[in-house]
């Protein structure tokens, strides 16, 4: 089916057709939505909700609320802002064309973000310069933040960030006392306790050509490394993208102005 014709009538005013392009949905999907919640509605990840066989007008109304900003969410406030009112009907109709998801299951990610051209940097510590420290209440983590000397220069001679520039963050868990709090250290940070893991963001030559342009930062790809230097498969690129997307007009970072301080 590719229109379903909708009956609108308000009170006192003549009742009138329009038309929601189905196949619109499926392929807007397929571009935009289907990085997180599947082709289909099936989500690719236990932190994203299915979204098969859901009210089109429940949808409509949570996909126009992300758009305004009268629902705040970090990663879809972006993707729905860029969303046309055709689209956000077309969608809704469509994922409510679906069958529901059963349980436990999941999607593959799209091949494009499921790739990342992003890898580990084993001399970071030797070769890169520390520039932020940061930490993380709601996780009780602590923050280490490195760039390698091509993204440093470029900010410092106010250039845009190209290729070959690596921003690397590693992952500590925070030492906690007898009531499980963060330690905190003199220097008003949590003190590390274990490595859980690594993040990276590394622009290359092209690296932006295969990701939907609702989604693409540039030529940046991103990376999630365990605490032994191995690739997490399971990290979705696309909730990187989404979430940095707004800041095209800093190099896609959220810690320009600190590098910008950095002596």
């Amino acid at each position: 089916m590719k229109y379903l014709l909708v009956l609108v009538c308000f009170s006192g005013i003549s009742p009138y057709l329009f038309a929601i392009d189905v196949l619109a949905g499926k392929a807007k999907v397929e571009t935009v939505c289907a990085a997180c919640h599947g082709a289909n509605g099936v989500s690719v990840s236990d932190s994203i909700p299915h979204l098969a066989g859901q009210r089109a007008g429940y949808l409509e109304s949570q996909l126009k609320a992300l758009k305004d900003g009268s629902r705040k969410n970090a990663i879809m406030n972006p993707i729905a802002g860029q969303l046309s009112p055709d689209d956000i009907k077309n969608i809704a109709a469509f994922f409510a064309s679906q069958p529901g998801a059963s349980a436990g299951a999941k999607s593959e990610f799209l091949p494009s973000l499921a790739k990342t051209n992003a890898s580990f940097p084993d001399n970071y510590q030797q070769t890169y310069k520390k520039y932020l420290t940061l930490n993380f209440p709601a996780t009780k983590q602590v923050r280490y933040y490195y760039a390698n000397p091509i993204a440093v220069n470029a900010i410092k001679t106010n250039k845009s960030i190209g290729n070959g520039a690596v921003l690397f963050v590693e992952v500590f868990s925070a030492k906690l006392d007898t009531n499980q709090n963060p330690v905190m250290g003199t220097d008003g940070f949590y003190e590390p306790n274990q490595l859980l893991f690594y993040t990276s963001m590394e622009s290359g030559d092209g690296w932006g050509k295969a990701i939907p342009e609702i989604l693409r930062n540039g030529d940046w790809n991103y990376a999630v490394f365990t605490a032994d230097k191995k690739i997490r498969p399971t990290a979705n690129q696309a909730e990187c993208f989404a979430c940095h997307k707004p800041l095209e007009n800093t190099n896609y970072l959220f810690t320009t102005k600190s590098l910008i301080t950095l002596k």
